[in-house]
């Protein structure tokens, strides 16, 4: 046998072929782009535009489109595709008049507080904790953000991190939430202040979903399984309208940048059978009356006499 020399090394062990790059520069941009929105939300459009990269030519609008329209996809999961491609385009300078999809939207549920509790009481203490807090209207992502630094148990106060563009806002917390806060903090020997304090979005909507069937399972009530984890953001800015009456209160509470988002909850609270044109009038003789009437969701109308007239809706 012959010495190997390098040409035939060559023609024995060809050349690998030239790595092309994972994810494209547009790719890049857009990824950037949606760094602020929930990790959900990018998760999701991240996975769909690598799809359409291996699928068709991203910087070709018609293409893409025609690829989407092609698929036996339901129309919401096309306009998942369609939302995703809109980040790219916006994110690469592409000029994409965007087709119109109609989608069939199923109406907000806003259950009953009593049902919510039923659902709570069947859980561990770290998700009662979770789901009295997203009583106060958190998203799923906003809770899995909390951290110690976050709570001020003292005051009842509870600064959310933001998620989908949103808004930061300070709220005041339940005495019941307060106190569980408190007992699951010690029991966790939590201390410190960085410490984010509950698991990911995704964790905690898999356990509600047990949690429900658990409450479903103990109560035998099938009301309990239409309510979804988001469903109680749609019964706290619902509940808080009913109460308050000011739709820019309630776009604070909700972390809402657009007031049309707020307005959602106007549409609901006329729906509900609670919603009334009548009030219960009330009179605050003194401070501490008039203290406990407003905690009790009555409103200040006037003064009568050196006494506070108050109304709350039946």
């Amino acid at each position: 046998m012959g010495l190997i020399t390098p040409r035939s090394v060559v023609q024995i062990y060809p050349p690998l072929p030239t790595t092309t790059p994972l994810i494209s520069e547009g790719l890049v941009k857009t990824l950037w782009s949606i760094r602020n929105l929930s990790n959900d939300s990018q998760k999701t459009y991240s996975k769909l535009l690598r799809r359409l990269s291996r699928e068709t030519q991203l910087d070709e609008p018609v293409k893409v489109e025609g690829w989407i329209f092609s698929q036996v996809f339901s129309n919401k999961t096309k306009r998942l595709f369609l939302d995703a491609y809109t980040h790219y385009c916006k994110s690469n300078g592409i000029d994409w008049d965007r087709p119109k999809l109609n989608v069939e939207v199923y109406p907000a549920r806003v259950p009953t507080e009593e049902r919510i509790n039923l659902i709570v009481s069947t859980a561990s203490l770290k998700y009662a904790v979770i789901f009295q807090i997203s009583k106060h209207g958190l998203r799923p992502d906003e809770v899995s953000k909390i951290q110690l630094r976050d709570l001020d148990l003292d005051r009842g106060e509870l600064l959310v991190r933001t998620s989908k563009l949103g808004l930061e806002r300070t709220l005041r917390l339940k005495v019941e939430t307060r106190e569980l806060i408190k007992d699951y903090i010690s029991k966790e020997n939590i201390h410190e202040i960085n410490q984010k304090l509950f698991p990911v979005s995704k964790t905690i909507k898999e356990r509600w979903r047990f949690y429900r069937l658990k409450a479903y399972s103990k109560f035998r009530d099938a009301e309990l399984l239409k309510i979804r984890l988001y469903d109680l953001r749609h019964w706290f800015g619902t509940t808080s309208y009913i109460q308050t009456r000011d739709i820019f209160h309630v776009k604070y509470l909700m972390g809402h940048r657009n007031i049309q988002s707020t307005m959602h909850y106007m549409h609901l609270a006329k729906g509900l059978a609670n919603y009334s044109e009548e009030y219960t009038v009330k009179i605050a003789s003194n401070i501490d009356e008039f203290t406990a009437l407003l905690e009790s969701g009555f409103e200040y109308v006037s003064d009568f006499e050196d006494r506070k007239v108050l109304r709350k809706r039946k």
